[in-house]
């Protein structure tokens, strides 16, 4: 069963595409996950981003086992938040939210810039300390 925010991320998407070069379906940077990018059911006006799919997971995970939660540990990823309520700073910039690292169990401060329409660069941030990814767009967009 699909969970209920996860269906209204893949419902926005698409229509919202158009709008923001950041929102839509992402590949991670190792090639593990596809990640949808869309408004928030909290909030619109921010953008929130879940696990859609996992490449088959021989040596990973597919359960958020390191989740500092020990009840969350034996939840799928499918589904996970990753992203969550990231401000609009301009057109394919995004600030001020959470990105979550289900590799680790730890979340970070967040910002999502769209370098191109087809590349959008994922920092996480901790003490000034930023590491970055850069995610392919996998949607046709």
């Amino acid at each position: 069963m699909i969970p209920p925010l996860l269906l209204t991320l893949l419902a926005a998407g698409p229509a919202l595409a158009n709008q923001d070069p950041a929102v839509g379906q992402w590949l991670t940077e190792d090639g593990f996950a596809h990640v949808a990018i869309a408004p928030c059911s909290s909030d619109p006006a921010l953008v929130c981003g879940a696990v859609t799919w996992l490449k088959d997971p021989v040596g990973h995970p597919n359960r958020d086992i390191h989740n500092p939660d020990r009840s969350l540990r034996d939840r799928p990823l499918v589904g996970v938040m990753v992203i969550r309520d990231m401000k609009n700073e301009g057109p394919g910039r995004w600030t001020g939210g959470r990105v979550y690292d289900p590799e680790s169990g730890r979340s970070y401060a967040g910002r999502l810039r769209a370098v191109s329409r087809n590349r959008l660069e994922v920092d996480g941030c901790v003490l000034g300390v930023c590491d970055s990814e850069t995610w392919t767009r996998v949607d046709g967009d």
